[in-house]
């Protein structure tokens, strides 16, 4: 009988892992139908580089929170629409010399990935669609000033507990302030996370973007660890790393930098 009661009490906490583990799976996928709000906090202390008046070297600083909600749009049984946004809010000090400081918003972009409801026998995902970059920086030290689109993809594959993937995204300007530089811009984003079964998900990825106007790199490397909580029926994702600057402008940035991820989930 006590060997009874006691699997009754862990039963209920035996699914909430198996819950947890299928929604950090879930979290892993950039095209899954899972409702969710990323909140991306970035910091960066060598986020530039140059020479002053005085022949130093020294360089400026930026916060950079990332606002991503990804929505999930049902069409029918056998495909759906994964909206993804990036909505950043920037504060940055000295990014160019003498420039001073600037707050406020950023760039938004735009992902709409069409893809199918279910991954395939072997358990590839995948997703195509268009992607728009909108002017909304508010200063022009964190804004383009050009209204850009272009094509983006997704492909993706679980394997027990690892998933693993490639995202591919490249936009061209094709309107926006005539003084400024036209864009041209093929963004990658290899990945790979390990889901243990207590819902830790620990991910290695770069955000690498190769700039076609300008001819140069930038290449952060990101290492992260989150896990899933919950706060009576509300699910969230918890965690952070560091960023490794492998490449970039010669005024990028680089060094090190540091994240810190919190993801409100809405599960079905």
């Amino acid at each position: 009988m006590k060997h009874y009661l006691l699997l009754g009490l862990l039963l209920p906490v035996i699914a909430l892992a198996d819950d947890s583990e299928q929604i950090a799976k879930k979290l892993a996928n950039p095209i899954a139908d899972l409702l969710n709000i990323p909140f991306q906090f970035n910091v960066d202390n060598n986020a530039s580089r140059y020479t002053d008046e005085f022949g130093n070297q020294t360089g400026g600083r930026r916060f950079q929170l990332n606002i991503q909600p990804v929505v999930p749009i049902v069409l029918n049984d056998d495909w759906n629409i994964i909206s993804q946004s990036n909505i950043p809010i920037i504060d940055q000090h000295d990014i160019r010399p003498h420039s001073g400081t600037q707050s406020g918003l950023g760039d938004i972009s735009q992902n709409l990935f069409l893809s199918p409801s279910m991954a395939t026998e072997s358990g590839v995902i995948w997703g195509i669609g268009p992607v728009f970059q909108l002017p909304t920086g508010t200063d022009a030290l964190t804004s383009s000033r050009k209204w850009s689109m272009g094509p983006g993809a997704v492909v993706a594959q679980e394997n027990g507990h690892w998933f693993y993937g490639l995202m591919v995204k490249h936009v061209w300007s094709f309107a926006g302030s005539s003084s400024s530089k036209d864009v041209s811009s093929t963004y990658m984003q290899p990945f790979v996370s390990y889901i243990t079964s207590n819902a830790w998900t620990f991910t290695l990825l770069s955000e690498s973007s190769y700039d076609w106007t300008n001819r140069s790199w930038t290449a952060p490397v990101n290492l992260t660890g989150v896990k899933i909580l919950e706060f009576g029926s509300q699910k969230i994702s918890v965690g952070g790393g560091i960023r490794y600057w492998a490449a970039s402008p010669e005024t990028g940035p680089e060094d090190w930098g540091g994240r810190v991820i919190v993801t409100w989930i809405y599960s079905k």
